[in-house]
Parts: C-alpha cells; structure tokens; sequence
C-alpha cells in the first residue's frame, strides 16, 4: 500500500496538526463515550462526572504521549479500556478505594511480568480459541450496560420511543458504515454522536439535560479524588486480573497489527517497550481512580484512511486531548450526549469486537470445518458469561461478600470457563488450533 508518510517521516505543521485533530477526534470519541459510563457507575453529580471525564482525558493524553516517545513508537492510539470498564461496572458493590487500587495492582503486575519476560509464560495459555472467546465476552457482557443506556428515561420519553429511536440510529451508523469512505468513515463515531444528539433533542424537547458552562468554569484542575489510600478487596481483586490477562492480549494485538502494513524494526522490542508503559499508564490511572488505558487495534484503519503512517502525526493530536483536559467547559459540552446515543455507538463499538472473535475463530482453518470440541470450547464460556451478566442483583446480593465481584461478572466466569475446558477438559483437542498474541 503506497503511505504518503512513512513511520519515522516528519510532517509540515498544517498536514501534522490537520492529521493530529483526526486522531484527537477518534480518542475523544471514545473517552466521551466509555467514560460517561464509567462516571455513571460510582458518582451522581454532574460537576463530579465532568472531573473523572478530566482526569480520563489527561491519563489518556499522557498514555499516547509517553507510548510515541518511549514506548512501541508507532502511530497507534491509546484510550479507556473496554474491558476495565466492564471490571468497574461488575464491581459497584465494592468501595471506589477498593476497585480503582486493584486497577494499580493490576497494571503493576502487567508491566512486571512484561519487564521480567514472565509474561510469555502467561501468554501460552491463550490460544486462538481463548483469544475468540475473549473477545466475545468482552461484547456479550456489555449487553446489560446498554440495555440500560437505551431504555434510560430522561424529560419524559417513553421506552418504546427510545428503543425505535435506537434502532433507527444503529441502522445508520452501519449503512455509513458501508458508504462512507477515508476520514469521513474514521471520523463516523463522533459524527453520529452529534447527529444523534441534535435528532433526540429535536424529537423529544427538553429531554437533555441542561449544560452547566457557567458552573464548571472554563478552565479547572482535576486533582481530586486520587487513590491515596489502597483498599484491598481480593474478590474484586480476582475480577481485575482476569480482566488485566484479557487487556495485555488486546495490547499485544494492538501494537502488532501494525507489523504487516508497516514492518518496522525491533518489533519485539516495541511490543515489550508498548505493554509496560501501558501497565504503568493503568497504575497512573487507577491512581486517579479512573478506568486504564490500553492500545486500540483500530489505529491500522486510521493510518490506511489518511495514507499517512508517520508517528509525529499523533503528536499534535495528543497535546489537543491534554489540553481538553484542563476545559470542564468544553468536556460538558461534549458530555451532552443522550444515554440512548452512547448505547447505541457502545453497541456499535462492541460489535467491532464481537466481530474480530467470529474472524479469528476462521482465521488460519484452511476452510477446515468447525468441530465438535471448537464449538463447545468457544460456545459454552460465551454462555457462561451472558448467563452470570444478566443475574438478577438479587441473586448477586446473596452471594458471600467476597465471591460477589468474581460470581456477578459475566466476563470472568465466561474466561475461566474457557481456561477450563481448553487447558483441562479438552486439553489433548489442542492441537491445529495454534497459538495467538492478538
């Protein structure tokens, strides 16, 4: 493929920054997005909302900064983890203390593991088939969250209005999905939440609430509610390194779908150099007592769509998403978003997800049909975790305290059903299936 720019190429400054405000928007987008729900899960006030939405932009913009300078030095973006906010939403119950030092922990331990080397030894476990079910999970285990983004009630709309309007929305964002093409079609996600926004405002009157510039000021710090104090709770503890081993295969995944498209050197290096700054980008992160960070396999598809590859595009880009940090102003006014519309691109987004697992299962079977074992090994755990998502909270609330966080979350009952029955019960169906790091 022919790249206007190549990795270590330097821009002009108008190409450079134009470049950087296309990456920008794809990172808001998705800080705007996973963040909301993030802070909607432990805080209730607007004004303390719009700080963890501060401190994910600041944590995010560090990431990608430190990743370009001193990390994998490639032209992929960082941003929250899908998978760490699920590992927030299934531990509620627990102390903000309590969730926010086992994300610490949990990125501590990654950036070891991959410092020391230990972490190959950990990454032998996850086959193709894990890696499948993993990414699977990480989509049916969301359902819960936007069931409940969708069917919100604000200013009076009925259910079945928001259902219709939700519909109606995720259809769109896929016919553009199909039509459009280049920036426009990275820059979908951020189009459809303005054009969702202003089409609810316009149907349903009154039903957004009020922005609160005047109240927030347009420039602020964010230096509350760090993690000062480490509260230790070992189920929830659990849930997050399940859900830390699910990140670190992302990561991988992440920084070496640029091999093909742009076979720098030191590959190896840049992997090991990418996943410790990304554990110690969550230990900064859960130091703020926010979701962590980790690296985005959409970058390729960023990169081909502007035909630029140079790493010093994302700089300019990086700095924006740093200095919005400082804005509560300007990150209300991009916090206005309708719940209906962020469930309805989480739904987009997870379908991206969902979709990978289904390729990957494929990947590399030389049109060999699925057998009995494959389709056990991916199709139980999958319904493990749909079944445990979906417990009703009372069922959850009779567990003992401690297996709550580990029993009510989908995602790590479905993973070590997985681990189980690929390592155990099938252990000796293994082989053919192949290893993979992404």
């Amino acid at each position: 493929m022919r790249l206007d720019y190549q990795l270590d190429e330097r821009l002009p400054i108008l190409k450079s920054v134009v470049l950087g405000l296309q990456w920008a928007v794809v990172v808001t987008s998705l800080i705007i997005i996973l963040g909301k729900v993030a802070a909607g899960a432990h805080l209730t006030q607007q004004q303390e909302q719009i700080t963890y939405l501060q401190k994910l932009f600041f944590v995010s913009a560090l990431s990608i900064l430190v990743q370009l300078l001193w990390g994998h030095k490639l032209p992929v973006i960082s941003g929250p983890a899908t998978i760490v906010l699920l590992g927030v939403l299934s531990s509620q119950a627990a102390s903000v203390d309590a969730v926010y030092t086992s994300v610490m922990i949990g990125g501590l331990i990654l950036a070891i593991l991959t410092m020391t080397g230990l972490f190959n030894l950990i990454r032998n476990l996850f086959t193709r088939r894990i890696v499948a079910v993993v990414l699977l999970l990480i989509a049916v285990t969301m359902a819960p969250t936007i069931v409940r983004l969708i069917t919100t009630e604000e200013g009076g709309v009925s259910h079945l209005a928001n259902i219709l309007f939700a519909l109606a929305l995720v259809a769109l964002m896929f016919v553009l999905h199909r039509l459009l093409k280049g920036i426009w079609k990275s820059a979908l996600i951020m189009c459809v939440m303005i054009l969702g926004s202003v089409s609810y405002l316009v149907l349903f009157p009154g039903s957004i609430s009020p922005l609160h510039l005047g109240e927030v000021g347009l420039v602020r710090g964010f230096f509350s509610g760090l993690i000062t104090r480490p509260a230790l709770d070992p189920g929830v503890l659990v849930a997050f390194l399940f859900c830390y081993l699910a990140l670190s295969i992302n990561d991988i995944g992440a920084i070496q779908s640029m091999e093909p498209l742009l076979n720098p050197a030191n590959m190896a290096r840049r992997v090991k150099r990418g996943m410790t700054l990304t554990g110690l980008s969550n230990v900064l992160a859960g130091f703020f007592g926010v979701i962590g960070t980790v690296n985005f396999s959409l970058s390729p598809g960023i990169v081909i769509s502007t035909a630029c590859a140079s790493q010093y595009a994302l700089l300019p880009g990086a700095l924006l998403i740093l200095a919005l940090s400082f804005s509560p102003a300007i990150i209300d006014l991009l916090d206005s978003v309708p719940p209906v519309v962020i469930g309805c691109v989480l739904l987009y987004i997870i379908t991206s997800q969902f979709a990978s697992g289904l390729m990957l299962i494929f990947q590399g079977r030389d049109q060999e049909p699925l057998d009995y074992d494959d389709a056990v090994v991916i199709g139980l755990p999958v319904l493990v975790g749909t079944v445990f998502a979906f417990l009703p909270d009372a069922v959850v609330e009779s567990f003992p305290v401690v297996l709550r966080p580990t029993l009510g979350n989908g995602f790590v009952m479905g993973v070590a059903s997985a681990l189980a029955l690929e390592h155990l019960i099938f252990r000796r169906s293994r082989v053919g299936n192949g290893k993979s790091t992404s």
